[in-house]
C-alpha cells in the first residue's frame, strides 16, 4: 500500500460491524489495495451523510486516510448502490455468496487484483438484473478460481492426463479437476459428473459472460454444478461457507 498518508480508492464494501458509540468498522474490497478495514467515524449518527454510501454491496468511491491503528474514511460516494439486491431477500442471499467467497479467500494488505474487484461488480450487476441468479453465480465462480489460482482442470484427467472423452465423468476436489472414468475405479472421494454439467462448467472456464449467457441447462443440470462447486469451495476453505444455507432457508 502506497505511504500517502491520504489516498482514493474504488471499493464495494463487503460488510460492516458497530464500533464504539457511533462509528461503523468496514470490510472493503478496494481495486487498488484488495482486502482493507476502515473506520467511518460517526457513521451510525442519524445525521451522518456518509451512512448511506457505506451499505454492504455498495460499490463506492472513497477518500480514506490512515489512522494510528485502521484506514478512516473522510469522503464517500457512491457508484453503484446495487438497491434491488437489499430489497429482495434470494437477490440478497447471492451477492451475500458472492462476497463470502471473496472475503474468505482474501487477506488483507495482499494488494490490488483490478481483474478480480471488475468479476465482482460485474457479478453484483448481473444478480441484480437477473431473473436467476444461477448463471451470473457459476460464471463468478469458475473465473473467482482463475483469479485466486484454483482453476480446476477440466479437459484433460486430474490424475491420468488424458482427454476427457464425451461421456459422464468423476470429480475430485483434491486433485482439482475432472477424473476419466478409468481412474475414477480405484480412487476415494470422488463426485459424479454429468457431461452435461461439465460442459456448461468449461464454457464458463473459457467464454465471455455474453457468450455464456445463452446457457440454457435444465434444473437438473444446475441442481448439480451448485453442489459440486460449493463441494469444491467447501474443500479447499477447508470449512463451510455460511450463505449457502441462507439460500437454502429463502428457496423453501
Amino acid at each position: 500500500m502506497s505511504d500517502f498518508r491520504s489516498f482514493r480508492a474504488s471499493a464495494v464494501v463487503l460488510r460492516h460491524s458497530d464500533w464504539g458509540e457511533a462509528d461503523r468498522l468496514l470490510t472493503l474490497y478496494t481495486r487498488e489495495h484488495g482486502l482493507v478495514r476502515a473506520l467511518a467515524k460517526g457513521a451510525r449518527k442519524i445525521t451522518s451523510r456518509k451512512a448511506g454510501h457505506l451499505q454492504p454491496f455498495t460499490h463506492v468511491t472513497l477518500q480514506l486516510a490512515r489512522g494510528r491503528d485502521l484506514l478512516i474514511v473522510t469522503q464517500a460516494e457512491t457508484v453503484n448502490a446495487f438497491l434491488p439486491l437489499h430489497d429482495n431477500l434470494t437477490k440478497t442471499g447471492h451477492a451475500a455468496y458472492v462476497v463470502e467467497l471473496l472475503y474468505r479467500f482474501s487477506r488483507e494488505e495482499e494488494g490490488g487484483n483490478p481483474t478480480l474487484f471488475k468479476l465482482l461488480v460485474d457479478t453484483l450487476d448481473r444478480i441484480e438484473k437477473a431473473e436467476s441468479a444461477w448463471l451470473p453465480i457459476r460464471y463468478f465462480e469458475m473465473r473467482f478460481l482463475d483469479a485466486a489460482g484454483f482453476r480446476p482442470q477440466l479437459f484433460e484427467c486430474a490424475n491420468c492426463g488424458r482427454e476427457i472423452q464425451a461421456e459422464d465423468q468423476f470429480f475430485s476436489a483434491t486433485a482439482g479437476g475432472v477424473i476419466c472414468p478409468r481412474c475414477g475405479l480405484g480412487l476415494p472421494n470422488l463426485e459424479k459428473i454429468s457431461m452435461e454439467a461439465l460442459k456448461y462448467l468449461r464454457h464458463f472456464q473459457r467464454s465471455s459472460y455474453r457468450d455464456a449467457s445463452r446457457a440454457n441447462p435444465s434444473f437438473e443440470v444446475q441442481k448439480e454444478t451448485e453442489i459440486l462447486m460449493q463441494g469444491y469451495f467447501t474443500y479447499l476453505l477447508e470449512r463451510e461457507l455460511n450463505t449457502p444455507g441462507f439460500i437454502k432457508r429463502v428457496r423453501s
